[in-house]
């Protein structure tokens, strides 16, 4: 048996240290102040322990100020093994904070009470970001535990602030403490995927919010002549706004989807009765653009399709870009994180994963905007932010497996 399966072997065994784990940290509730908790000092505090246990040479926490948080600052701590063995640094990039429940009669036991149901860990937080956490953790702990040397450096972050902005968080590191990171280090964030592992995300697309106000005039149902429907004017603008992709109609095959998206969402309320015309209607679209096009040209062709149809229909109509973020340089697909990481993924899967450009944003997006390549990667992603989130103990066996692999670059 090679050093390498025994480990893996090593790992087979955590069940129960997965599911001990997971129990902790749930109860260690790690809300933000943007979320109505006061930070994730608790959580930290135990991961520190964690860590600290397993000999790392370096163990640090930084303190981003909050003064809206318990004592007034976030935690962000970082652990690093091996610190003076050459080569680049591996490093897990995970975030302690989660997100509120939202409505507790949809949870079938408490949030905060893990719940085992054979293979499946419920409660919040168990996917969004304990799994990614736990499986980085165990797979150092085992080659630890093995007696395994490591060959290169390998350096556990846990950033607070991730699910409100990470402001107080990754971005904050970053700003403050750049140099921890190097352009040659190999960035993983096991915060999204899919179920069988085999998506490395490499690349995001723009985003921007949209808020539409259509302003007309209200009047009685019964005589709507004497009035301007605006939501007649909003859904006319719905209509219009889907000349968006066409004009933007470019596809790109590394994303999925591979084209841009323009999508109508949140619709706020107008008029409380059903005999009244509404004289106000807001509605809000969300777009994820391909990094091939300026975001304020998709700006400058909103605004043309909304004055043209305020114009024909005698409405007032506001276009306001609520949110404005363009894409960053993607990681080459041929950059070593992403080759390293494939081949952990191959050799314990069998598979070759395929690197994706995805809609949604992450930190790693952070991590690029700084010029540090950096993947994000996980296996099984599913119910982060619904009820009864949970994960799978076997998808954190397996990814602990490729995270040793990719700690001993075999």
């Amino acid at each position: 048996m090679t050093n390498l399966q025994k480990i893996f072997e090593r790992i087979d065994g955590y069940r129960d240290e997965i599911i001990q784990v997971q129990t902790d940290l749930t109860s260690k509730v790690a809300l933000g102040p943007g979320n109505g908790g006061s930070g994730e000092h608790e959580k930290t505090d135990f991961i520190r322990e964690l860590l600290e246990a397993a000999g790392p040479d370096v163990v640090e926490e930084f303190r981003a100020p909050d003064e809206r948080a318990l004592d007034g600052y976030r935690p962000n701590l970082i652990a690093k093994w091996g610190n003076n063995l050459p080569g680049p640094t591996v490093w897990v990039l995970s975030h302690s904070d989660v997100v509120p429940p939202g409505d507790l009669s949809l949870w079938e036991s408490d949030p905060y009470q893990v719940k085992v149901e054979g293979d499946r860990v419920i409660g919040r937080g168990v996917e969004d970001n304990q799994h990614g956490f736990i499986s980085s953790y165990l797979g150092l702990k085992a080659i630890l535990a093995s007696g395994q040397e490591l060959t290169r450096p390998v350096a556990l972050a846990v950033v607070a602030d991730e699910e409100t902005g990470s402001d107080y968080g990754l971005r904050y590191l970053l700003k403050q403490h750049g140099e921890l990171f190097e352009k040659m280090d190999l960035i993983v964030v096991p915060d999204g995927g899919d179920e069988e592992g085999m998506m490395i995300e490499v690349a995001e697309k723009s985003m921007l919010w949209v808020r539409f106000t259509v302003q007309g005039l209200q009047c009685h149902a019964s005589t709507p002549d004497k009035g301007k429907n605006s939501l007649v004017g909003a859904a006319v603008l719905i209509t219009a706004l889907g000349r968006l992709k066409e004009q933007f109609c470019l596809s790109d095959a590394l994303f999925d989807p591979p084209m841009s998206t323009f999508e109508p969402t949140k619709m706020e309320p107008n008029v409380p009765n059903v005999n009244t015309i509404p004289g106000r209607n807001v509605f809000h679209m969300d777009c994820r653009i391909l990094p091939n096009y300026d975001l304020n040209d998709v700006i400058a062709v909103i605004k043309e399709i909304s004055a043209g149809v305020a114009g024909k229909l005698g409405l007032e109509i506001l276009a306001e870009p609520l949110h404005v973020q363009s894409a960053t340089e993607p990681t080459p697909i041929d950059a070593p994180v992403v080759t390293s990481l494939g081949r952990a993924i191959k050799g314990v899967i069998g598979k070759d994963p395929k690197p994706i450009g995805i809609g949604g944003g992450t930190v790693a997006a952070f991590f690029r905007k700084a010029g540090l390549p950096a993947v994000v990667w996980g296996t099984g992603f599913e119910s982060p932010h619904q009820p009864n989130e949970y994960c799978l103990i076997s998808n954190i066996i397996t990814d602990a497996k490729i995270f040793a692999s990719l700690y001993l670059g075999e």
